[in-house]
């Protein structure tokens, strides 16, 4: 069995990942609440009524969903 020529004086640079900056966890620019707001009031203070639903076919949970946006607001 032949061994591997492994070059000893070649410089082996390997970057999976860069580390960056972790966001700034107050900072409105990167908020997520602050996006959802923003939203909302896009909206007319929609909102989707929670939990787990299931639907047959992605046609079926579209449907839905606008059904959800189209509601008159309830009181």
């Amino acid at each position: 069995m032949k061994q591997p020529f492994i070059n000893v004086e070649e410089k082996v640079d390997r970057f999976v990942g860069r580390r960056t900056k972790s966001p700034d966890a107050l900072s409105t620019k990167t908020s997520n609440k602050a996006e959802a707001i923003a939203w909302r009031k896009a909206f007319g203070g929609v909102r989707i009524p929670r939990g787990v639903h299931r639907f047959q076919t992605h046609e079926e949970a579209d449907a839905w969903l606008w059904r959800m946006i189209c509601q008159p607001k309830r009181s």
